[in-house]
Parts: C-alpha cells; sequence; structure tokens
C-alpha cells in the first residue's frame, strides 16, 4: 500500500469517516427526507382524491340541482295550468249564472209584460162589449136586450156558440199539444169549453195551452201541430174581401 502512495491507516480511518458519515446521513437525513416525501407524495395523492370526490360531488350537485328545478318547473307549469281552467271555468259558470239570471229576467219581465197586456185585454173586452150594445142601440133608435147582445159580443170573441166550439165542429183533430188563439183573454168557463171539445177528441192527456192575438180581430185559431184550423173573424174578412174581388 505504502509503494502505492496509500497510506492504510489514513484509509481505514477515511472508510470509518464514509461509513459513520453514510450513517449519519441515511439515518438522520435521507429517511426523514423520504419520510416526507412520501407524505408529501401521500398528500398530494389524498388532495387529488379529495378533489376528484369533491368534483363527482358537485357534479352530481348540480344534476340534482338540475333534476329539482325540472320537477319545481313543471309542478309550477302544472299549478299554472291548473289555475287558468279553475279560473276559465268559473269564468264560465260566473257568464253562464249571468245568463240564466239574465234569461230569467227576461223571461219573468216577458210574462210579467203579458200579464199587463192580458189584464189590459180582459178590461178592453168589457169595454168593447159595452160599446157595440150602445152602437147597436144607438143605430136602430131603441133599447135591445142587453143578455141578447152580451152573449153575442161573447161568442163573437170566444168563438163559442150554444156551450160548443164552433170552429171544431166536424174537424178531425189529431195530435198530442193544441195551441187556442183569441183575440181577447178568454174567460175560465170559455177556457174549460174548449178544453172539454178539444180533448174529446185529443185525449183527457192532452196539452192545451192559450194565447192571444188581438190581429185576428175574434173567433179562434186552434193549431194542432202542423195543422192550423182558423176560425177567426181576420180569416173570414180576408175571404170575403178575395170572393168580393
Amino acid at each position: 500500500m505504502e509503494a502505492l502512495g496509500i497510506n492504510l491507516g489514513y484509509l481505514i480511518v477515511q472508510i470509518l469517516n464514509f461509513a459513520i458519515l453514510f450513517v449519519v446521513l441515511r439515518v438522520w437525513v435521507f429517511r426523514p427526507i423520504v419520510s416526507l416525501l412520501e407524505k408529501r407524495r401521500q398528500t398530494i395523492t389524498q388532495g387529488l382524491e379529495d378533489a376528484r370526490i369533491a368534483a363527482e360531488a358537485r357534479a352530481n350537485a348540480e344534476k340534482e340541482a338540475e333534476k329539482l328545478l325540472a320537477e319545481a318547473q313543471a309542478q309550477a307549469n302544472q299549478l299554472v295550468r291548473q289555475a287558468t281552467e279553475r279560473a276559465e271555468q268559473a269564468a264560465v259558470e260566473l257568464r253562464g249564472a249571468a245568463d240564466r239570471e239574465a234569461e230569467d229576467r227576461r223571461k219573468s219581465a216577458i210574462a210579467e209584460g203579458e200579464q199587463i197586456k192580458a189584464k189590459a185585454l180582459g178590461e178592453l173586452r168589457g169595454q168593447v162589449a159595452a160599446l157595440a150594445i150602445a152602437a147597436a142601440q144607438k143605430l136602430i133608435g131603441e133599447a135591445l136586450d142587453e143578455k141578447r147582445q152580451q152573449r153575442l159580443i161573447e161568442e163573437f170573441f170566444s168563438g163559442i156558440e150554444s156551450g160548443k166550439v164552433v170552429v171544431l165542429e166536424g174537424q178531425s183533430l189529431q195530435g198530442q199539444r193544441a195551441v187556442v188563439t183569441s183575440a181577447l183573454p178568454l174567460g175560465a168557463k170559455e177556457q174549460e169549453t174548449i178544453e172539454q171539445d178539444l180533448r174529446k177528441q185529443l185525449g183527457s192527456g192532452a196539452a192545451i195551452e192559450f194565447q192571444v192575438n188581438p190581429s185576428i180581430l175574434g173567433g179562434l185559431v186552434v193549431r194542432l201541430g202542423d195543422k192550423v184550423i182558423d176560425g177567426s173573424v181576420a180569416a173570414k174578412l180576408s175571404e170575403l174581401g178575395q170572393r168580393l174581388a
């Protein structure tokens, strides 16, 4: 060793120093550094894993939020639609109620008007009878049998002679409903007589309605479905005018 210029003792001391330095570095430097790096690696790995989990959680939360938002929007649309439908239905019901009320008022007004008209025409019938009797007496210059004149006038307006409805004699009646029109309102006994004559052929269950139309002047017009039996004074005057023409 000396021939090579190497001091054996010094070499051994250097080797021992290096060994001691290696052991010291390994124990007090290398291992802590490796441990620190491992911990740092684990921390980074854990951080990345946490970040991945957080990203997945955020993505899931966003999806869940979108789902909840869509459901809330659908429910809101449904509520709006239901509210709109209820509002429309309520509006229809209100319009229907208003229309029905208006129709009821219109019918009530018409019925009241018909009652006033019938009352006025009923009063007019008595006045016409009185005027007719007075005119006849003035024409002939003497007093007439007032009862006979009254009977003639009643027959003129009711179309009933000797307890029978003249316009129905010899007629073949068919139908379930009859509409009887007179120039002035008929009395209760006159209506009863007409009903009896009609039901002899129509049957006891037949519906009979009485109407007033001053334009027929006198007599009766009986409508049975499409069939019309016209015994009015207006019709007789029209027929007489045609014959004279």
